[in-house]
Order: structure tokens, then C-alpha cells, then sequence
């Protein structure tokens, strides 16, 4: 009995791995909606309520599913969701609002930078709440839209959340891009400042050289170190 018992007690402990994760959040504010559905970590598809149509968000060799009829659900989600949303507001009035300013803003490339040949930008904004977030671009401090686009907040585990923004543009000598993060627990915009010209002046292959260059060294001192003590033993014998 005793073995029995102890043989259960394992069973029960033993948890199987999770393979996948998928998420669907519905949400609303009074001037704003969301929904949405996530797998891995990834944006699957979601609700654009500008343009009044759904969006699938991954490329096509990621054979992305397709969601008939989700549009026309997420829209009517919408309408019991500010009905909910009234309801609580009034119960929780009282209730002061948590704000977390973004933990982090970084702007990087997708690709490799090359003068002349089309690209991203990505403004990756993380670790703030309530969502969203408002990004927007400029270039040598003009404001840009065109070619711009951001994907709907996606929570972090620790009930944050991040937003991605991203910029098509052809890098050019001299050209200077900036995102513009704003948010309810920023006093002002945070700005991250990306310079075409220092970007293809950093070089990616310094790190490799300077090792070959520290290794070649070491091995040179390594054969003159071993001629000097051959000699040595030479004159000792």
C-alpha cells in the first residue's frame, strides 16, 4: 500500500511539457479597441478597426491560417466590451490607475545596412502599461508616415506590455531616423535617434580582426618564448 501510495504521489507530481502557447485578448477603451490572437510569442492576426478588416500578420512562406468570419466577431466582442467597460468604470472609479513608462526603447535594422538597397527600422518599446503606446517616426526632422506600421500591444508574463513599430526606408548617406514614444506615464516622449552614416561606419568585422590580431601575437611570442629556451638548452648541454 505504502509503495502504492508513493507511486501516485509521483504520477501526480510529473507535469508534461508545453509544446505550444496561444493567446486571444479582447480589449477596448473609450476611444480604442483591440483583438487579437498570438501564438509563440507572435502575432497571428488582429482586428484593424481603421480600416474595418482583419489582418493576417504572418508572411506567407509561415503558411498563416486564415480567420473567416473573425472581423465581424471581434466588431460585435467591441460593442459587449464598452458595455462592460461602463459597468466598471463605475464600480471602480475609486481605484487609482497603475502606469508603467516602457522599460525599454531600442531602434535597430532588420537587415544589415547597405546604401541604396530598401530596409526596416524597428522601434521595439517593451515593459509598459497601460497599453498602447503612441510611436512615430521622422526623418532629418520631418514627421513620416508613409511605410510606417505597428502591431497591437502583446503582453509580457509580467503583465506589461510591448509594441513593435516598424519603418520602410532606403538608407541614405547623411540621413538621419527617430522614433517617438509617447505614453500616459511619460512626462515627455522618449526618443531613440538612428544615423544612417554611423551606422555603416561601425564596422561588424573590428571584433574578429583585433582577435586574429591578439592571436597572431600570442603565437609569435609563443615561437620566439621556444627559440630562446632551445638555445638555452643548447648552450647547457
Amino acid at each position: 500500500m505504502k509503495e502504492l501510495l508513493l507511486f501516485l504521489s509521483c504520477v501526480l507530481c510529473v507535469s508534461a511539457d508545453v509544446l505550444h502557447e496561444d493567446i486571444a485578448i479582447n480589449g477596448c477603451s473609450d476611444s480604442d479597441g483591440e483583438m487579437m490572437y498570438g501564438l509563440d510569442g507572435e502575432e497571428v492576426w488582429y482586428a484593424d478597426f481603421n480600416k474595418q478588416t482583419g489582418v493576417e500578420s504572418l508572411p506567407d512562406f509561415a503558411d498563416p491560417i486564415d480567420f473567416p468570419g473573425h472581423y465581424e466577431q471581434a466588431v460585435a466582442n467591441q460593442q459587449i466590451c464598452r458595455a462592460n467597460l461602463k459597468v466598471d468604470s463605475k464600480g471602480m472609479k475609486d481605484f487609482p490607475l497603475e502606469r508603467d513608462a516602457p522599460s525599454a526603447v531600442m531602434i535597430y535594422t532588420r537587415d544589415e545596412v547597405e546604401f541604396g538597397v530598401q530596409n526596416t527600422l524597428i522601434c521595439h518599446v517593451t515593459g509598459f502599461y497601460p497599453a498602447p503606446v503612441n510611436v512615430s517616426w521622422t526623418k532629418n526632422e520631418q514627421k513620416v508616415t508613409q511605410g510606417s506600421k505597428i502591431n497591437t500591444p502583446y503582453p509580457n508574463k509580467d503583465g506589461t506590455f510591448t509594441q513593435i513599430s516598424r519603418l520602410d526606408f532606403t538608407p541614405q548617406l547623411g540621413d538621419i531616423y527617430s522614433c517617438k514614444v509617447q505614453h500616459l506615464a511619460l512626462t515627455k516622449p522618449a526618443t531613440k535617434i538612428y544615423d544612417v552614416q554611423a551606422s555603416a561606419q561601425s564596422d561588424p568585422g573590428v571584433g574578429p580582426a583585433a582577435f586574429c590580431g591578439v592571436g597572431l601575437t600570442v603565437g609569435l611570442l609563443g615561437v620566439a618564448a621556444g627559440t630562446f629556451f632551445l638555445i638555452k638548452g643548447n648552450e647547457c648541454s
